[in-house]
């Protein structure tokens, strides 16, 4: 009889990036394409010690309260808007995730997308594959330039940080906008804390890195965009969540705004015949912002330690409600 702790993994890892760290589990791997706790995970729902699972693996009260040994939820992500986290305050769950290390790569992914829309990357590499290069055109596939541009940031926590001090170095000119003041950070880089209607007004190139919450789901809507510049670019690598999409597509049908990139979708993954996919000034990537090999690697060493403690009775190294552990059962 195996008597080793029970882990519902809902999407198997490289093996050089667990390493050993599983093998003092019995492990449960769900079933190639299911998402959640779905299929043969349901099976071992009772039984389960810890659940190991992505950003889109929805995670509702109903599982989690047919979980009575559950101790820990551990998220390889940053966002836990997958989860019910009411349940799991309820019951005393811990909820891991594993915020700082994709800041970078997903700084990096953001100005990536944030080029290729303004300089329409994509538009002229597909035209020069297609013979629709003949010769120097002087006003053939002209972008817009970033020196002198004014980015704004919705959002001005690590990722966003980050991005405006790649900005910065564009000599763009910043201005963001925050829930709380940010004195500090706006002296340091050289930035202009505005309010949501400026950011709106003024912006360029406007960067989404706001998380979602019921506030900021579908903030970006049509009367947002209304107030944006027609020439203004939007770059979501927050949440799709924020943009309101049926909005985000008429303003870019419409020319209420100049171009959009994407790496994060409502619905998510956004279906292949979403006519977002069939406008030219519109890229969208897989949310890949955290996809590299180092950040990825790192962010599951994270999720793999969150589990450990988690299951073993500790507190988590990083984790959303550490007021469970206070939780009287």
């Amino acid at each position: 009889m195996n008597d080793k702790p029970i882990v519902l993994l809902t999407h198997p890892l490289p093996a050089e990036w667990v390493g050993s760290d599983l093998d003092g589990y019995q492990v449960i791997l769900a079933e190639k394409g299911q998402k959640g706790i779905q299929g043969k995970l349901i099976e071992y729902l009772d039984r389960a010690a810890g659940i190991l699972c992505l950003l889109d693996d929805p995670i509702p009260a109903g599982i989690i309260e047919n979980a009575p040994q559950l101790k820990v939820i551990s998220n390889l992500a940053v966002g836990v808007d997958n989860i019910d986290l009411a349940a799991c305050n309820r019951l005393g769950i811990a909820v891991g995730h594993t915020p700082g290390v994709l800041t970078d790569s997903t700084a990096d992914l953001t100005v990536a997308l944030l080029l290729a829309v303004g300089r329409q990357l994509v538009a002229a590499s597909e035209d020069a594959r297609q013979g629709k290069w003949s010769s120097w055109d002087p006003t053939g596939w002209l972008g817009v330039d970033l020196k002198g541009a004014t980015a704004g940031i919705l959002g001005l926590g690590k990722i966003g940080s980050a991005v405006a001090k790649r900005l910065a170095a564009f000599e763009c000119q910043i201005i963001f906008t925050n829930r709380s003041p940010k004195p500090e950070q706006a002296r340091s880089l050289g930035a202009k804390q505005v309010s949501l209607e400026t950011l709106l007004r003024e912006s360029d190139f406007l960067c989404l890195h706001t998380s979602l919450t019921a506030e900021t789901k579908g903030m970006i809507d049509r009367e947002a965009f209304k107030l944006m510049k027609p020439t203004a670019i939007l770059i979501n690598a927050a949440r799709g969540g924020v943009v309101n999409t049926a909005d985000l597509l008429h303003a870019l049908q419409s020319g209420q705004i100049r171009a959009a990139g994407l790496d994060v979708t409502d619905p998510e993954p956004l279906p292949p015949d979403h006519p977002l996919y069939q406008l030219k000034n519109c890229l969208i990537t897989p949310h890949i912002g955290s996809a590299t090999h180092g950040t990825r690697k790192a962010i599951a060493r994270i999720a793999l330690r969150n589990l450990a403690l988690g299951i073993q009775g500790e507190p988590l190294e990083h984790c959303v409600n550490p007021q469970v552990y206070n939780h009287p059962g």
